[in-house]
C-alpha cells in the first residue's frame, strides 16, 4: 500500500496483524535502498492473544531512505513491518503473515525518519492455529514510487530478531467448605485454560504445574503454599488444613507458548 501524503507524517493502513518484542538490527532492502531498524513492539513484551478480543499491541521503528530521497515527501516511498514463520520472507509476505496497523512516521534528518503506531491483531481471522504460538520472525516490506505514482521498486527483507505471540490463559479456584471449623480440611479446586485458535474458545491446559497460594485476612501479601499438576482436562484439586481466614488462588506461571493467569481469591472463613 502506498504511503499517504501528508505533511510533517505519515499515515499507512495495512490491515490485520500480530506482533511482540522486538529489538531487531537493521533490515537492508537492496532492491529500494531502504533500510528499517530499531523496531519495538509492545515495549519489548510478549503479546498475549485470547479467542476474540482484538490487541493493539504499540509498535516504533526507524526508517533510512537512500540518497536522493527524502523523508518529507510522503508520496516517493512507503515501509511497514510484518512477521511471518516457517516459511521465506517472500513466501510469508505472499501468505498475509501479521502485518502493522496504523502507523505515523516524523522527519527527524532529511532521509531519515521515526514511526510510531500500533499493530492489529484479530484472533478470529490472523491466528488459525495453535503452531502461531510461537516466535515470529521479522520482516519489512519497502517500496519506492515513481513522480507517476507507479510503483518503481519493491523489496521484502529480513531482519534478525523474533517476536513472541502466546496463547491467553486463564484460571480459576473455589475453595470449600466455606465457612469451616479450625483444624478440618479445605478443598481447593479450579481449572487451567487458554486459548484454542482453532475452537475459538478456551481449552484445558493439561500438565501445567500451577501453585496454590494464601493469603491471610489483613494481608497484602500473597504466599505460596504448595503446588499441583493439571489434569488432562486442565482440572485442579488440593486439600489444605483450615487454620486462619484468608483468601485462595491458583497462579500460572505461564509456559513458552501460554502467557501467565492468576485467579481472584476466593475468601474462606475459618471459625
Amino acid at each position: 500500500m502506498k504511503t499517504s501524503g501528508r505533511t510533517g507524517a505519515a499515515g499507512v493502513v495495512v490491515g490485520a496483524l500480530a506482533l511482540t518484542a522486538i529489538a531487531a538490527p537493521a533490515a537492508q532492502a537492496a532492491g529500494t535502498g531502504i533500510t528499517v531498524s530499531q523496531v519495538v513492539v509492545n515495549g519489548g513484551r510478549s503479546v498475549i492473544v485470547g479467542t476474540s478480543d482484538v490487541k493493539e499491541p504499540s509498535l516504533t521503528f526507524r526508517v533510512t531512505l537512500p540518497v536522493g530521497y527524502s523523508t518529507g515527501d510522503w508520496s516517493a516511498w512507503s515501509a511497514r513491518p510484518f512477521l511471518y514463520h516457517g516459511t521465506t520472507v517472500a513466501e510469508g509476505l505472499d501468505d498475509g503473515g501479521l502485518r502493522t496497523g496504523i502507523y505515523t512516521c516524523y522527519p527527524t534528518t532529511p532521509r531519515i525518519a521515526d514511526c510510531e503506531g500500533s499493530l492489529y491483531i484479530d484472533p478470529r481471522y490472523d491466528l488459525d492455529s495453535g503452531n502461531d504460538a510461537t516466535t515470529w520472525k521479522i520482516g519489512a516490506l519497502t517500496q519506492l514510487w515513481k513522480p507517476s505514482g507507479g510503483l518503481k521498486a519493491e523489496q521484502s527483507v529480513t531482519a534478525s530478531g523474533g517476536v513472541k505471540v502466546k496463547r491467553w490463559a486463564k484460571v480459576t479456584v473455589n475453595a470449600s467448605p466455606e465457612p469451616v471449623v479450625k483444624g478440618r480440611t479445605i478443598t481447593v479446586t479450579g481449572s487451567l485454560t487458554r486459548a484454542d485458535w482453532v475452537k475459538h474458545t478456551y481449552t484445558g491446559y493439561a500438565g501445567k504445574s500451577v501453585s496454590l497460594q494464601f493469603r491471610k485476612a489483613g494481608s497484602s501479601v500473597y504466599s505460596t503454599v504448595r503446588t499441583a499438576t493439571s489434569s488432562s482436562t486442565g482440572a485442579l484439586k488440593t486439600t489444605v488444613t483450615a487454620s486462619a481466614d484468608g483468601y485462595w488462588r491458583w497462579s500460572f506461571g505461564g509456559s513458552s507458548t501460554s502467557g501467565t493467569a492468576t485467579a481472584a481469591g476466593d475468601y474462606v472463613d475459618v471459625r
